[in-house]
């Protein structure tokens, strides 16, 4: 590759006894937008142990030209040595542009070791990425296409935008539920390249001898209908009316980070910048007052009823419709209307 010449644009695909993170999915469909912007490729890292391959068709459904696949038994179950190993190998024979991770578990102990060892910047939490042309007033000099990074700064009172300056690849990791997951096209392929596997000892040393997993109850990714009380509810013995109309409606309870804080429900059930991200059909914010922290993690949902006592509330800047109003008059109210209706 020249100097001159567009690095394609990576995708680390997560993946878990052969299924694959929502997450990786949603990073394909804005890789592949990038990669248009670039007229690049959109090239999908896939690493595991034996059989990971069957994972390729569904990548390529999902928009991956290519996918980089390393199958080695040593890759299974996830250690962070041994990826970040293979992973820095390739990123030095194929110098990519940019690379995508999951802000999970597994991105967030990931990414910063590869970009250590590779000496590149990195940008954590983003919840907007875009291309665009960069002037860099220090050294006066305009950079072409660089990835602009887009994340909540200084406790989420700012949004910020990060430009790395660095050595490719402009690394970053993207929280769940951010990025809008295309329809995966049927039948749709694309090219494996297999990837040599290349470790030693030292990766190697730490070995898992047990696993425990407990699955979470609470899915508010998938929740097609959101009722999320803020601290606004006033108490945990008010918290029942979120409940009560969430039940009504057949939607699932959330809640913002102060009244998760209060203790009055659990951190599972928090939306926003330090909980999940969520874009159902419908979202009732009830008692919240619409903070930058909590809209991040709900501005996309389709349809967004606000109830507020307070009608300066920011969120009624971002809601559909406005109840301004005591919940506890008007949850009761809603309830006895739709069941009315139903």
């Amino acid at each position: 590759m020249s100097e001159t010449q567009i690095g394609n644009v990576w995708v680390f695909v997560e993946q878990e006894a052969g299924k694959i993170a929502d997450v990786s999915l949603e990073l394909l469909s804005r890789g592949r937008e990038l990669a248009a912007k670039l007229g690049v490729l959109t090239e999908a890292v896939l690493l595991g142990g034996t059989g990971v391959k069957e994972c390729c068709a569904k990548l390529f459904e999902y928009g991956a030209d290519n996918v980089l696949l390393a199958e080695d038994d040593r890759l299974e179950p996830f250690t962070v040595l041994p990826f970040a190993k293979v992973i820095t190998d390739l990123i030095h024979e194929h110098r990519p542009n940019i690379l995508l991770f999951g802000a999970t578990m597994k991105g967030r102990e990931l990414a910063p070791r590869i970009a250590s060892a590779n000496l590149c910047g990195l940008t954590a939490d983003c919840t907007d990425l875009r291309i665009d042309d960069f002037e860099d007033k220090r050294k006066g000099v305009l950079l072409r296409n660089k990835l602009m990074q887009i994340r909540p700064a200084f406790g989420g009172n700012i949004i910020a935008t990060i430009v790395n300056t660095w050595a490719d690849p402009q690394m970053v990791t993207v929280r769940p539920g951010v990025m809008k997951m295309d329809e995966p096209v049927s039948g749709r392929t694309g090219r494996i390249i297999p990837c040599p596997v290349a470790l030693t000892g030292k990766e190697t040393a730490v070995k898992v001898i047990e696993r425990i997993r407990q699955e979470k109850t609470v899915n508010l990714n998938a929740a097609q209908i959101i009722v999320a009380g803020g601290y606004g509810v006033g108490s945990a013995e008010n918290f029942r009316l979120i409940r009560d109309l969430a039940d009504a409606l057949g939607g699932q309870v959330a809640a913002s980070r102060p009244a998760v804080d209060a203790g009055w429900i659990d951190h599972d059930y928090q939306v926003g910048q330090t909980g999940v991200t969520v874009r159902p059909k419908l979202y009732i914010a009830c008692g919240i007052s619409g903070s930058v922290q909590h809209t991040a993690g709900m501005a996309e949902s389709k349809k967004i009823i606000a109830i507020n006592s307070d009608p300066h509330a920011p969120i009624f800047s971002i809601a559909h419709y406005g109840i301004i109003g005591d919940l506890k008059q008007v949850i009761p109210m809603m309830i006895k209307a739709y069941k009315s209706k139903a």
